[in-house]
């Protein structure tokens, strides 16, 4: 079946490329930021924000989907991350087939030290740059694509 493109018109054009534009700026400066100060990834400070809200410890499965990551790419990531003393893995104490990501004290007192960095961050790079409507609508956006999207994405299994 084939059907006509509905192509972006000037002012959706203007908004669409913002957004890339804008995501890869703001995602690249909170990295550098965070690669400057404390020679941490902004993937690996989220994992750790993943961990510290979940009472250190996360299923790595379950650290993938809740990053939309790839379960390789977490795996790599955390082995970066444990023979940095951050986190370490152990055999899930569940149901021992799984294996579970436990943040250590060490990356626990990083993240405490790095939060303010990467909360002023984004501060000032998107939250301070916006009314509080603007930021609103923005979060109620990007959570309707989130949610539509993770459906169809094999490296999520929130939603099933």
């Amino acid at each position: 079946m084939t059907e006509e493109t509905r192509w972006l018109d000037a002012d959706q054009q203007r908004s669409w490329r913002g957004l890339v534009i804008g995501m890869t700026l703001l995602l690249d400066r909170l990295d550098a930021d965070l690669r400057q100060a404390y020679d941490l990834s902004l993937a690996e400070y989220e994992m750790l924000v993943r961990l510290s809200e979940s009472d250190g410890v996360l299923r790595m499965a379950q650290l993938a989907s809740s990053m939309g990551h790839s379960r390789s790419r977490v795996t790599h990531t955390i082995a970066r991350m444990e023979k940095a003393g951050l986190v370490e893995r152990r055999t899930s104490q569940t149901d021992g087939r799984g294996v579970d990501a436990l943040l250590t004290d060490k990356g626990m007192e990083l993240l405490r030290t790095a939060a303010p960095l990467h909360v002023t961050g984004v501060r000032e790079n998107l939250v301070d740059l916006c009314d509080a409507g603007d930021f609103a609508a923005l979060g109620r956006v990007m959570n309707t694509v989130a949610d539509h999207l993770v459906v169809d994405s094999p490296e999520c299994d929130i939603a099933r």
